[in-house]
């Protein structure tokens, strides 16, 4: 079995279009996986994860980078949170958001906390986070969180909105609500409409330019116009005019 063998293999098994990923950088992720857990061919390593439930989740996570924490890159969420406070939280009307990639919800707990500390009376917030993985989505259904995650979240968040037991740190029932979960593939399905803000952050620099274009293109028809998109720190997007966008702030882009 070959590269090409294995991601048709995968996209008929698992439902991952591993062709939309950068192949050197997909494939040398796929050796040190298969090396670490000592499988020498592609034909062993499809036995395994067909096999092993433990091993095929461990490909998932390895694949689909769930690396994450609260206001990652923090400076950047103050950045967020200026815009959202100027262009929107000062109209009292309830904001459409999608946090998509979202992984164990950092991300999207990070902005209910944005808007719980800056909207008064009872304006309904949606926040809907996906991402492709089941497993991943329980977690953050669970918010059940590390010390690994929490070291950008402030002490008066921290005093609000979680409590700690033991070595864990749980997430506030009040923000849980303000977040609904789904699964999405954000190159295979469609995307929701009339969107005031869409955070994907850290995602697209993994995949090809054809489908990095694609969604963002999916993006900019998904967003009102005015409405936000905020992308991971490494992730400038330099032709952001071709998908209708201007520049607000360096990785913050509003529909025009």
């Amino acid at each position: 079995m070959d590269f090409l063998e294995f991601e048709k293999w995968v996209y008929r098994e698992i439902g991952i279009n591993l062709s939309a990923y950068k192949p050197n950088q997909l494939h040398r992720r796929i050796e040190s996986l298969m090396s670490r857990v000592g499988v020498k061919s592609l034909d062993e390593y499809t036995k395994l994860i067909k096999s092993d439930g433990e091993q095929r989740q461990k490909f998932l996570d390895f694949i689909t980078i769930n690396v994450t924490e609260f206001f990652r890159n923090p400076e950047l969420f103050d950045e967020l949170e200026k815009l959202m406070k100027t262009t929107y939280l000062t109209k009292k009307e309830p904001l459409k958001i999608w946090s998509a990639a979202c992984s164990i919800g950092c991300e999207p707990y990070s902005v209910a906390m944005i808007l719980k500390n800056n909207t008064t009376g009872p304006v309904m917030h949606k926040i809907l986070a996906t991402d492709i993985d089941n497993t991943i989505l329980g977690k953050a259904k669970l918010g059940e969180y590390t010390d690994n995650e929490m070291k950008n979240v402030s002490q008066e968040n921290l005093k609000k909105y979680f409590k700690v037991e033991g070595s864990k740190y749980l997430i506030d029932p009040g923000i849980k609500n303000m977040v609904t979960f789904k699964k999405h593939d954000l190159i295979l399905e469609n995307y929701e409409s009339n969107l005031d803000i869409i955070l994907c952050r850290n995602v697209v620099i993994y995949f090809n330019t054809d489908v990095k274009n694609e969604i963002y293109k999916k993006f900019s028809k998904a967003l009102k116009p005015g409405g936000l998109l905020f992308v991971g720190a490494t992730e400038s997007i330099y032709n952001y005019k071709e998908f209708g966008f201007e520049k607000k702030s360096t990785f913050i882009y509003s529909k025009l």
